[in-house]
This record gives structure tokens, C-alpha cells and sequence, in this order.
């Protein structure tokens, strides 16, 4: 039990009055005994000094839904980022600079393989023995989609069994430690030590506290850094990284959509197809990644360049499971970055389609509700649309009794999906593996093109080599949805007032690459603003959150909850409702009122912080525990008005407290005035990626060991 003591506008706080409060009827089941003892309405600035970087090396991985990969730079020569080394095994043709986000576990739950290791060595597993591994694909997706994120969260392999998600995650992270530190240590000249090397991990900036919490756990349980060294690891939030890294672009290495004409999909001349450029951008990428050393500006680069203090521009992040946007504002000359408007954007969901028209296709596609989503939300679309031709008893059936199929079926999707653009005219074989052909046969008792055929889709063919022939209708069909909604969402973003007259758009993640969402954006958006495309769209992700690791640029961010502590506040007849009075000791009080510490939509600086008292409610009490609450709105008055959710605890662990000078009766007692009332000031910082607490023993002026955890609720 804990007491806070803040005064209270409408409260009468009498001068040396010292009294423990009762509990809060709705807290005491939960929450700490908390009154109004400071008063801090809004942050307060808190300038630091700049500090020499102690690291040698930032490293950073962008653990993407789809792919992941690393990258690293030396503080002594940060003008030039390293890309990790070629993966073994990956499609022929493709320089792997990022590896499928997969993972093998054996039947004992052991570690096997990461990537295309993981990918292939399950591909070759016999069927029988392929049910008992376990295959985990695409499972950054589950973090953000659980309501109730704890470190018992369990993920689901291919074959049905569950582990905790904590585990994989840490497997993962495990494998990129192993695999950088080797690079690391043969690039350098000297011996590395651990406490030397900067961690930087990306998150989707639509993650929540729970969620960003967790990736910093497993990140402790895989050995990267150790808890007691928090600050050698950084959460950056994924739009943000690609717009620092944006800040270096020079003019020959963008493509800008806004500068080509929309002719459906051909030039004027009607010879070049519309995504030529890039293809060449791509090819040219590609025969220059044999260095896999990319230099960037020390400066800003030349596009930055036509941009002055107070423009604005948008990020939209579009990946493989999340659409993250971000709207930023050039603060200062030197190019320092504002949030202006808190990142917005959804995650691809597991639901099931719908049908629906929309006026802007000529046919029904198939919808999921809830949102925009990332390029998963293609690869559902065709997996509703296996289901419409076969069955979802069936595919479902197929999926569990032949995991690794179905993964080879959903991997030579993956490979045509990528090929597809708005001027193909002919259609897209995908193949079935042998396995779907024989099952189906043996479930159904009819051959696959006899299902095909009762369908009545005529944009599906069957080829007699064993393909599924996906017509540019078909294509159309399947990335219409998903395409839609993002353009949806960044035309909703564009008309806020506060967004208005932007100049830039940059296009970044994973799913900027495919032609078929370049078109749609520059056709809806072409005539509003400036659209850029980096040439390495996939990586400027990972490119840009090594350079926030050399230096965070990004100097205030917008809240994107309100956070505060329920509290006891003096008790006003005609304010507060009668069923929140509370009567103790013959004083009233006004049970759960919300003490706010910022707004939603507030904008926050690095360095800004908000801090509160506290005082244990009994002597030797050694732990105080202060419950957070949140709400995604600022009309809220009390922690039991609706839309008000507990949502994490501060806990401050409490040192033995010395003995004052000639103090009477054992430890911290004030002699003939009784025991001294013990101060601990907690401080509290919201203008980071992570949510941050510190406290200090005012009596001693000895540090609080203090921490904030979201994942236990």
C-alpha cells in the first residue's frame, strides 16, 4: 500500500499535515491506497547533457512479419552501414539481404534453424515426420493481435502445438545475436566486449506498451543485453526509422511516382510498363549488393534539402503484417523530427472474409474486416479463396495433416505474388504441390479440376502440369481488399486538419515494392503530393534504425494514450457523485478519481518528464505497487468510467532506510514526533519509444530500484 500526495485544485491540502489515507473502495481490491503530494500538471522539461557514445557498434534488426534482417554500423566510421551476409539456401536469383521470418523447433522443443534454413530443411522433412517438428511462420502477427499480451502468451507451430511466444522470440533474437556477433567481431579490428555493442530492434509504431515490453524480454532471455543494462537496447518504432533514414536520401536514389503519368499502368507512349523504373532501380541494387556496404549522407541529403523548418510529410510504413503511418514535422534546420500527428494503423487479422462490393472494382472481392492491413492480407485472401474452390473443411484438414505442403503451396504464392503488376496480361501459374493433388482426390473423391470447375471461377484455370493459372482478374481480386484499405486510411490521414499541406509521401516496408500498391497510391494521391519510393524500399527500414541507434532523431512524440493512477481526492458536494464518497476518520473523500500524467494526442519531448511522490502506508514496508490506467480518450474523469482500463504497475522497491541522526526508537523514527514520514519521488518519461520510470529516496537521496511493467495484467 502505497500513498501518492498531490494537491488538488478543489482540495484543501493543510500545511504539515501528515495523515495516511484510507484505500479507495474500487482500488483496495487491486490498487495502492493512493492520495492527492506534488503537484505536476503536465511534463516538465529536464535538460541533459549529451554524452560521449560509449558503444562501438549499434546493430540493428528489423524482425519483420514477412522477413527479417540485420544490420550494423562502427561509431567511428557511421557514415557507412554494413548489411548482414548472404543467407544460405533462398530462391535462385534473389540476393537474400533478409531472411523469412520462420522458425524450426525439433520435436523436443529445441532450437534447429532460422530463415531459409528453417524453411527448406522442413520442406525436405517426410510428411509423417514433418507432423511432429514445429514450424513457426509469420508470427510476429500474434503480439500485437493478443488483447492480453503476458509472458505466457503461447504461439501455435504449423502442426497444432503451442509454445510460449516469449520462447520463440527469444530463439529468434538468439539466432541474430550468434550470426552478428561473428560478423561483428571479423570486421573489427579489436576485441568487442558485450557492454560495447547498441542493440536496436524495430517495432510497428501502432504496437502498444505490453507489446514493446515483450520484444525487450525476449531480447533479455536471448542474451542480447542483460536487464540490468536497459539502456544498451533501444525500441524503434519502424515509420520513424524510415523517415531518419529518408533524412539521407540524395536525389538519384528515389523514385518519385508523382513525376510519372497514370496511363493504366503504361506510359504515355503505352511501351514502358509503369513499374520499369523501379525494376531497373532493383537490378541495379541488386548487382551493387556484392559489398553489402551501403555509405549514407553525414549530412541531410539532397531531397531534404527542399525542406524547411515547419514542413510536414507522411511515412507510411506498409509491411508484411502492419500499415503504420506517421506523420512528422522538420523541427529545427538541422533536420531534428516533431511527430506530428500519433501514429496510426492496423494489423492483418485471421478473420474471415466477407464479400463486398466496392465502387472502385468492378467485381466483388473478398473483404476482411477490420481495417488496412500489410501484404498478409493478400495471402489470407488467397487462402479464402482456396477455401471458396475446395472447401475451408478441407483446407483446414489439409493444413493439419500436411503442415510442410502447405507451406511450400503458401512459399510458391509468395514468389508470384511478388512478380504481379497492373500491366501483366498473362496470367500467373502457382503449383500445387503433389501432396493437395492426392489429398484432395482421397478427401473429396474427385480430382482437383472437377473442383475448379463446379466453382464457377472462371478468373482460376487448372493446367494440366499441375498449376493453378491465376488470371490478372484473379490477381486483381486478391489484392484489391487489402490495397484498398490502405489507400483508404492514408486519404482519411491526408484531410485531418492537422496533416493538411503535406508535400512528401514516402512510401517504405516490404509490400512498397509491389507495383500493384504503387499504382493504386499514385492514382488516388498522384496530384496531392510528392509519392517517393527508396531504391532499397525493403531495407530502409533497417537502414534508418541503425541510424537511430547512432542517434535518436525524432525530439517529440504525440501520446497515444492517457495514462494515469487512481486517486483519493478531497470530497466536494455537487462536483463528485455521491456513490464515490468515501467517509474515514470523519473526513470525505472521492474514491477513483483518474490523476492523469499525459493526455492522448499530447505531444511529449525526449527529456520531458512527469513525476509524483510516494509514501508507504506503514512502517518496514519494503515494495510500493501503483496500478496505470489508460484510455484511448481524455473524457474521462474517474478509473471506472467507461473505456478506462488498468493496463500495467509501477513498482518501487524499497531500500532499508537509514537511521536519521539521533533518532529514537529504531530506524527512520523522528524521536518525540513519531516516525518520519518517507518520501519516494517517482519519475516517469513518455517521450521515448518505451514508457520509463526512475525514483529517488528523498530522505537518503538514495536511487529506488523502479520499474513498469505492462505485461502482467
Amino acid at each position: 500500500m502505497a500513498d501518492v500526495v498531490q494537491p488538488d485544485p478543489n482540495s484543501l491540502q493543510i500545511p504539515g499535515e501528515n495523515v495516511s489515507t484510507p484505500s479507495s473502495p474500487a482500488i483496495a481490491r487491486n490498487d495502492c491506497s493512493i492520495t492527492p503530494l506534488t503537484p505536476s500538471p503536465s511534463p516538465r522539461s529536464e535538460v541533459r547533457p549529451r554524452m560521449a557514445c560509449p558503444f562501438s557498434v549499434v546493430v540493428a534488426i528489423d524482425f519483420g512479419t514477412t522477413s527479417s534482417g540485420y544490420a550494423y554500423s562502427f561509431t567511428q566510421d557511421s557514415e557507412a552501414i554494413h548489411m548482414m551476409k548472404r543467407w544460405e539456401g533462398g530462391d535462385p536469383g534473389v540476393a537474400n539481404q533478409k531472411s523469412p521470418t520462420c522458425l524450426l523447433l525439433t520435436p523436443d522443443l529445441r532450437f534447429h534453424s532460422f530463415g531459409f534454413a528453417a524453411r527448406d530443411f522442413y520442406h525436405d522433412l517426410d510428411p509423417e515426420e514433418a507432423r511432429h517438428w514445429l514450424y513457426f511462420d509469420k508470427f510476429k502477427m500474434k503480439i500485437h493481435s493478443t488483447s492480453d499480451l503476458t509472458m505466457e502468451t503461447e504461439l501455435e507451430a504449423v502442426n497444432g502445438r503451442k509454445v510460449r511466444a516469449i520462447e520463440v522470440f527469444a530463439h529468434a533474437l538468439r539466432f541474430f545475436r550468434e550470426h552478428t556477433l561473428k560478423e561483428v567481431k571479423d570486421q573489427s579490428s579489436s576485441v568487442l566486449e558485450g557492454e560495447e555493442i547498441r542493440w536496436v530492434i524495430t517495432v510497428p509504431a501502432v504496437w502498444r506498451q505490453p507489446a514493446k515490453q515483450f520484444m525487450r524480454e525476449a531480447a533479455y532471455l536471448a542474451g542480447l543485453v542483460s536487464p540490468d543494462c536497459p539502456e544498451q537496447l533501444l525500441i524503434a518504432l519502424e515509420p520513424e526509422a524510415a523517415s531518419i533514414y529518408c533524412r539521407k536520401l540524395r536525389l538519384h536514389q528515389v523514385i518519385d511516382l508523382s513525376l510519372q503519368p497514370i496511363t493504366n499502368g503504361l506510359d504515355l507512349e503505352g511501351s514502358r510498363p509503369f513499374d520499369s523504373s523501379f525494376r531497373q532501380a532493383r537490378e541495379q541494387l541488386r548487382r551493387s549488393r556484392h559489398s553489402r556496404t551501403f555509405l549514407v549522407e553525414s549530412g541531410t541529403g539532397e531531397l531534404w534539402s527542399e525542406l524547411q523548418t515547419g514542413d510536414r510529410y507522411v511515412v507510411a510504413d506498409c509491411g508484411g503484417g502492419t500499415v503504420d503511418l506517421t506523420v512528422h514535422q522538420i523541427e529545427q534546420p538541422q533536420g531534428t523530427l516533431k511527430e506530428l500527428y500519433k501514429a496510426s494503423g492496423t494489423v492483418s487479422t485471421q478473420n474471415k472474409f466477407k464479400k463486398k462490393t466496392h465502387p472502385a472494382v468492378s467485381a466483388a472481392v473478398l473483404f476482411l474486416p477490420g481495417g488496412p492491413y500489410g501484404a498478409v492480407g493478400v495471402d489470407l485472401a488467397f487462402e479464402a479463396m482456396l477455401c471458396q474452390i475446395f472447401g475451408e473443411d478441407f483446407i483446414q484438414s489439409f493444413k493439419a495433416k500436411r503442415p510442410a505442403a502447405w507451406v511450400d503451396l503458401t512459399i510458391a504464392f509468395e514468389a508470384r505474388k511478388r512478380t504481379a503488376s497492373p500491366g501483366r496480361t498473362n496470367a500467373l501459374n502457382i503449383s500445387l504441390p503433389f501432396s493437395f493433388i492426392d489429398y484432395y482426390k482421397r478427401h473429396r473423391g474427385q480430382s482437383v479440376e472437377a473442383a475448379l470447375r463446379r466453382s464457377n471461377m472462371n478468373f482460376v484455370k487448372w493446367s494440366s502440369q499441375g498449376m493453378l493459372r491465376l488470371t490478372q482478374e484473379a490477381m486483381n481480386e486478391l489484392f484489391q481488399p487489402t490495397i484498398i484499405n490502405i489507400v483508404k486510411h492514408i486519404e482519411e490521414l491526408m484531410v485531418k486538419p492537422e496533416v493538411r499541406g503535406i508535400r512528401f509521401l514516402f512510401l517504405v516496408g516490404g509490400f512498397a515494392e509491389s507495383p500493384m500498391l504503387q499504382k493504386a497510391v499514385q492514382k488516388v494521391l498522384g496530384r496531392t503530393c510528392r509519392i517517393i519510393i527508396p531504391h532499397d524500399v525493403g531495407l530502409t527500414i533497417l537502414k534508418g534504425a541503425v541510424l537511430f541507434g547512432l542517434d535518436p532523431t525524432v525530439r517529440v512524440r504525440r501520446c497515444p494514450l492517457t495514462y494515469g493512477v487512481g486517486v483519493l481526492n478531497r470530497f466536494v458536494e455537487g462536483r463528485h457523485p455521491r456513490d464515490k464518497l468515501l467517509v474515514k476518520d470523519g473526513r470525505e473523500w472521492c474514491t477513483d478519481v483518474l490523476d492523469r500524467f499525459v493526455s492522448v494526442d499530447q505531444s511529449v519531448a525526449l527529456g520531458e518528464v512527469v513525476r509524483r511522490s510516494y509514501t508507504p502506508a506503514r512502517l518496514g514496508q519494503r515494495k510500493i505497487i501503483v496500478n496505470i490506467y489508460c484510455s484511448a480518450t481524455d473524457d474521462v474523469t474517474y478509473i471506472s468510467d467507461p473505456g478506462v482500463r488498468k493496463c500495467g504497475t509501477i513498482t518501487l522497491d524499497l531500500p532499508e532506510p537509514l537511521p536519521l541522526p539521533g533518532a529514537v526508537g529504531g530506524a527512520g523514527a523522528g524521536g518525540a514526533g513519531g516516525p518520519e514520514r518517507r518520501e519516494i519521488r517517482a519519475t516517469m518519461q513518455f517521450g521515448d519509444t518505451e514508457i520509463k520510470v526512475t525514483a529517488v529516496d528523498i530522505m537518503s537521496n538514495r536511487s529506488v530500484r523502479a520499474s513498469i511493467d505492462f505485461l502482467s495484467n
